[in-house]
């Protein structure tokens, strides 16, 4: 299908950054001239750079937008937002960043009674919006488009007036020695503001995030309390964060 076809040609250029048509075509079993089509389409949406025989990154560590990283391990992030949302109690304040991890925690929890979320997320609070179970409260800020989050100081200092019990935070990548990390420095100091005003941090994010620095960080991994992630993560990885004393939960 289309969508996944151009999932896996803005994978390949987030690992190698660049790709060309032939090694397109032979991979994804489709023709010369489909492979050129979809790479035009990205190319007017902005997400890469055409060339002469394929296209690169238009930037630094391509960060894809969240309507293509819907698609990637969604049974694995089904099954993350599930377990994660076991760890919410009745009466809680939930904080939550954006991500398609946490908007399966967020699907999780939308039948749940008696707590509060708080978001800087828009696509999070129109899954939950609708939910007269859940008391919903939304950051102002800064829309970004990739992630559909709020941020920057507008949210920053929204979320300073709050307290959570629990705050679901995505990552694009953890690892030990560098703690949380994304790919937006903005994103990056609205999602410590969440962690700073919680009791408990759980990050949540599929295996292929583990083991991975991005551009900008979070947060250390002092700050960083449960991970819930499937079941595919680097037993290496896994060691270590429970070393560093990271409760780790696998789905």
């Amino acid at each position: 299908m289309r969508a996944e076809r151009l999932n896996a040609v803005l994978d390949h250029i987030a690992q190698h950054g660049s790709v060309d048509v032939v090694h397109l075509s032979n991979r994804l079993g489709v023709s010369g001239a489909t492979v050129r089509r979809d790479l035009r389409a990205l190319h007017d949406q902005g997400l890469l750079v055409r060339t002469h025989g394929g296209a690169m990154a238009n930037n630094v560590g391509l960060e894809l937008p969240i309507r293509y990283k819907a698609s990637h391990h969604h049974p694995e992030k089904r099954r993350i937002g599930l377990e994660a949302a076991k760890l919410v109690q009745d009466g809680s304040v939930v904080g939550m960043t954006g991500g398609t991890t946490a908007t399966e925690v967020a699907r999780a929890l939308a039948d749940r009674q008696n707590i509060t979320v708080v978001t800087n997320a828009l696509n999070i609070a129109t899954e939950l919006v609708l939910r007269p179970n859940i008391r919903l409260l939304v950051t102002g800020g800064k829309a970004r488009h990739a992630s559909y989050e709020l941020v920057g100081p507008t949210a920053e200092a929204l979320v300073a007036e709050y307290h959570f019990d629990i705050t679901f935070v995505g990552v694009d990548g953890l690892t030990v020695a560098e703690g949380c990390t994304t790919h937006d420095d903005t994103e990056a100091h609205t999602d410590l503001a969440f962690i700073r005003q919680s009791r408990r941090n759980v990050v949540i994010a599929d295996s292929s995030k583990i083991g991975k620095v991005t551009f900008a960080r979070i947060c250390d991994i002092s700050a960083v309390n449960d991970l819930v992630t499937d079941k595919d993560i680097d037993p290496a990885e896994l060691t270590a964060l429970r070393r560093a004393g990271v409760a780790v939960t696998t789905a």
